[in-house]
């Protein structure tokens, strides 16, 4: 009997601490920033010219799920010209740099953050 109590509760703890996780995964949103629902992207200035250039090749997931420098950003496109047939960006290319590297640069941490007391172990 016990057990049936415990398995829901600690698969309810498991859930919540994945989404804590997956929340610190992400950018830094201030409070006013919105996520756009269909692809996951910070609307922000940049954001309808990344949506449009790259999620015609791939999921926007694959923007959200990395963290890298401007520089990093101009090297993974270059990439993408050089072997994907990624057309020339043109003047979209700085405005795509400047989203990219401000929503989804490198992390301050790469450590989840710490869990909320009631989730800690009990002596």
């Amino acid at each position: 009997m016990r057990l049936r109590l415990l398995l829901p509760v600690a698969f309810l703890s498991m859930i919540f601490s994945a989404a804590l996780m997956a929340n610190d995964n992400g950018p830094t949103v201030n409070p006013g920033t919105q996520i756009d629902q269909q692809s996951g992207l910070i609307k922000a200035d940049g954001f309808s010219l990344v949506l449009a250039h790259c999620s015609a090749c791939h999921s926007p997931s694959l923007i959200t799920q990395n963290a890298m420098s401007r520089e990093r950003w101009l090297q993974i496109i270059r990439w993408m010209q050089n072997t994907q047939k990624l057309w020339p960006l043109g003047d979209a290319e700085p405005v795509i740099l400047d989203y990219l590297s401000t929503w989804y640069g490198p992390k301050t941490s790469a450590r989840r953050p710490p869990l909320a007391p009631y989730l800690m172990p009990r002596d």
